[in-house]
């Protein structure tokens, strides 16, 4: 399975290192109305800039998640989707869009779900051809939930997100990290991680998907209030930055019904387009990885070298039960 992934992501890696040579030769001609996938999706201005500091286009980003799709596609399969847009780059203001009710083609799923004045129909990914159509929504990253479709009561992983007070504290934060994964292991869990693409860190505990999403929520508030109580003077609950104190904001919101995190190999909207890519407990503890080593311009690499380090994790069905 590991050699296949090599060799997946090294076709990968010449698919997005072409993509962005052809990038970069358009640069400064006229802007080209429309390109041609390999996934049936015609991206329709390639050439916008979505991140100007670097000029990485939109068909670069969609080529990127052409490529990371055999990588990506297990850990999105069936999660419903809200998408982070950013119609003009990130230079100007994104929003997020959760409701698709016109203008999706008709092989796209989607799944009607219950809020509180109504309904959302979320779009669902089933393949690259769906990964694709996102990005060029300008959706620069898919925020997912943490369970699947049909069975959306009933979370298969669980996530704590943790949030740094400053962009300085990389060597804090990666500290934090190996006390959640300590503490969870305590509880007889086994824990992976990966970087935010922003600030920090997320780390999920696969589940067996018998506990439903309440408990599941609980149980991930009730390992956040226990961290604080054992380290106040660098975990904390506080939402708001102001009441924080410099210490890490342990986020555990992401697991109530309807809650989403930055799926992983995601590309977040930041200055060098950071991916939110798995890594290893060692590369925290010796502090090679940080949480914006990898980029969209670098990840192929990373995938050519080690794979996906989350693969194990799928096979993974961890009970709360006992914990």
């Amino acid at each position: 399975m590991k050699a296949r992934a090599k060799t997946t992501a090294k076709a990968a890696k010449k698919r997005a290192g072409t993509a962005g040579k052809t990038a970069a030769k358009k640069s400064g001609q006229k802007s080209a109305v429309a390109a041609e996938t390999g996934v049936g999706v015609t991206i329709t201005h390639p050439d916008k800039v979505m991140f100007p500091d670097d000029g990485i286009t939109k068909g670069e980003m969609c080529a990127y998640y052409e490529a990371i799709a055999p990588a990506m596609l297990p850990h999105i399969v069936g999660r419903p989707v809200t998408m982070e847009r950013f119609n003009r780059g990130i230079g100007q203001e994104g929003f997020i869009q959760k409701n698709v009710a016109k203008g999706f083609p008709e092989w796209l799923e989607r799944v009607e779900l219950a809020k509180k004045d109504g309904t959302v129909h979320y779009p669902v990914v089933r393949d690259a051809r769906g990964l694709v159509w996102l990005a060029n929504q300008n959706c620069i990253t898919p925020h997912v939930w943490v369970s699947r479709v049909p069975h959306v009561h009933k979370p298969d992983i669980c996530v704590f997100d943790l949030d740094p007070s400053g962009d300085d504290d990389a060597s804090r934060v990666r500290a934090g990290a190996l006390v959640v994964r300590d503490m969870l292991g305590e509880l007889g869990l086994e824990s992976w991680v990966k970087t935010s693409g922003s600030k920090g860190f997320h780390i999920v505990v696969p589940l067996d998907g018998k506990a439903d999403s309440g408990k599941v929520a609980r149980f991930a508030h009730g390992v956040g209030e226990e961290l604080v109580r054992r380290d106040p003077e660098n975990f904390t609950r506080e939402f708001h930055k102001k009441d924080r104190g410099g210490r890490i904001f342990v986020d555990t919101g992401r697991n109530e019904y309807g809650a989403t995190f930055a799926a992983a190999y995601a590309v977040r909207p930041k200055p060098g387009a950071p991916i939110s890519a798995p890594c290893t407990w060692s590369e925290i503890k010796s502090g090679k990885v940080g949480p914006r080593t990898f980029t969209l311009r670098n990840i192929a690499e990373r995938i050519a070298d080690v794979g996906d380090l989350w693969n194990e994790m799928l096979s993974r069905k961890q009970s709360l039960k006992g914990a």
